[in-house]
């Protein structure tokens, strides 16, 4: 297994190692893949029905990248005021979760982020990012305000060493760079980094006090100009289900992919925009299967447990639980499939789709726990969060 240390050429992308490598350790990690407003939206359905479970409190670690981290951040915001009920159910589940995000899914922060960073240069269009998000989701809350339990980690790709520039409460860290301990950056400023999708909201920059890294876990880039800035892209460039800091660490894993369908393309674009957009979508493609091969080949050989659910899964493939649990709820392959060719957008949906989302982590998320992490007949009886918007 290569160290932590090695030349980034040598190190397989497939292998979720690092120099804390210590595990499988007891514990739970979930994981909330990229995807935009259409995985963000995906994964509030997700975590939905996970409230329902009363399996919130139950999780040690949430690792998230791009759209992921617009659900994690705020999940971990304001993970003091759920107000869990002594069962472990999040009574203000829908205040503080679900109605932030839905709000500022009705907004376009894209393009307006890049117009605004044309006309005003002063501000970058990271910037303009990370101010509609404190806007909508954060209030210039940092990273100190993150609970101690679970850990929230969010992962951006530091295009300088082509490493995993990850950010939670105790630290931010590149380990080809260092420990940068206590960090008291905005939260938005951490998710915008995230979500920075190339080439359009990329990059990120962040200035960083050389002083400031720990003595201890130097790596080999730990030296100027590494560790005066960091220039930081989507974490799905890296790992776009936010898999690695999760897989190394802990024995039970829960993925939710929100990742879009890549459709073939018969007519390919040449002109440098819209190219360059169709090869980020193709690396993106292939970054994201390797991830999931990885994570089912690990089940498969009991490496690990947990669940794997995808925007793209059919829930007749779950084994259906014993009873007494509920039946899956039903779900049209092709209506799921439909929602998997939302684009990748940080752009307004309206109610309808953003509803049919929910509804679909949901239902896709109580097929896969029930089929393979939670004994039957636990929880409520899965019921979709918008019925009105059931297939």
């Amino acid at each position: 297994m290569p160290g932590a240390h090695e030349p980034l050429a040598t190190a397989p992308v497939t292998d979720a190692s690092g120099p804390d490598a210590k595990g499988p350790e007891p514990g739970v990690a979930l994981c909330l893949s990229g995807g935009g407003y259409r995985a963000m939206l995906f994964h509030v359905g997700a975590l939905w029905r996970l409230n329902e479970l009363a399996y919130l409190p139950k999780l040690d670690r949430v690792s998230s990248v791009s759209g992921g981290s617009l659900t994690a951040g705020t999940l971990g915001r304001n993970w003091d005021r759920l107000n869990f009920d002594g069962e472990g159910v999040a009574r203000d589940f829908g205040s503080q979760l679900v109605t932030p995000l839905r709000k500022l899914a009705g907004t376009t922060v894209d393009r307006r982020s890049i117009i605004a960073g044309i006309l005003t240069p002063r501000r970058t269009i990271g910037d303009n990012v990370a101010a509609a998000y404190n806007s909508h989701l954060f209030s210039h809350g940092t990273l100190q305000d993150l609970p101690d339990r679970p850990r929230f980690v969010i992962n951006a790709t530091n295009v300088k060493t082509g490493g995993l520039w990850r950010f939670s409460k105790p630290y931010m860290a590149d380990y080809r760079i260092g420990v940068y301990p206590h960090p008291d950056l905005e939260l938005a400023v951490a998710v915008a980094a995230s979500s920075a999708f190339p080439p359009v909201l990329s990059p990120v920059r962040l200035s960083l006090d050389p002083t400031r890294f720990s003595e201890d876990d130097r790596g080999p880039q730990h030296e100027r100009p590494y560790t005066e800035e960091a220039v930081l892209s989507d974490g799905g460039v890296y790992d776009n289900l936010g898999l690695e800091t999760a897989w190394k660490r802990y024995a039970t894993i829960l993925v939710s992919d929100g990742g879009g369908q890549m459709m073939p393309e018969p007519k390919a674009h040449t002109d440098w925009a819209r190219h360059s957009m169709r090869i980020t979508s193709v690396i993106d493609n292939q970054v994201r299967s390797l991830r999931k091969r990885q994570t089912i080949a690990g089940f498969e050989r009991g490496d690990r447990d947990g669940a794997y659910w995808g925007i793209r899964s059919s829930i007749e493939k779950f084994p259906a639980a014993a009873p007494p649990a509920a039946p899956p709820l039903p779900y049209p392959p092709e209506q799921a499939l439909e929602l998997a060719a939302t684009k990748t957008r940080l752009a307004s949906m309206p109610d309808d789709l953003q509803e049919r989302l929910i509804n679909w982590g949901y239902a896709i998320c109580d097929a896969a726990m029930g089929a393979h992490v939670i004994p039957p007949g636990s929880g409520t009886p899965p019921q979709f969060p918008y019925p009105g918007r059931h297939p």
